[in-house]
């Protein structure tokens, strides 16, 4: 078929699945904002750095602030869209650190505000229980699509 699922995760992975850009937006919401931070911390080459820099701030996840006008320098900061998908860098992270790593070997805890180390978990907003695949039912809403796949024509 020439045409994959109509897929949401598609679509976001169109945006910050490109190489850095997830770990662009972990910087920048652990307060390293500045230009020549991103390039110590990521290790990416600076033009596509600033390629994807400009791509995440046009997209409305990153917003662009000046902090100096001579030299004109600016700072990167994470909107409200931006710090969505926080919760998604916790799960991954999490989840690096439990099958790529090891316990013993995380290079980076994460403290809540009750003073525990965070253990991110997935919850229905509804109910509160954790999300367990067992649990889930997918309902395509796309005309034409099954959880199979496409429908019969």
């Amino acid at each position: 078929m020439k045409h994959p699922r109509p897929c949401s995760i598609a679509d976001a992975l169109a945006l910050v699945g490109e190489k850095y850009s997830l770990l662009v937006l972990r910087e920048v919401c652990l307060g390293n904002e500045r230009f020549d931070q991103l390039v110590r911390n990521i290790g990416a080459p600076r033009d596509i750095l600033a390629t994807r820099l400009r791509r995440l701030v046009e997209a409305g996840i990153l917003e662009k602030v000046a902090y100096s006008e001579r030299p004109q320098r600016f700072r990167y900061r994470p909107t409200p869209a931006g710090l969505e998908l926080e919760p998604v860098l916790m799960t991954l992270m999490a989840w690096g650190d439990r099958h790529l790593r090891g316990e013993a070997d995380r290079p980076m805890i994460l403290e809540h505000s009750c003073g525990q180390e965070l253990v991110p978990v997935v919850t229905c907003s509804a109910c509160g229980d954790a999300v367990r695949h067992e649990d889930l039912t997918a309902h395509p809403q796309s005309p034409g699509w099954t959880t199979t796949g496409p429908s019969a024509a």
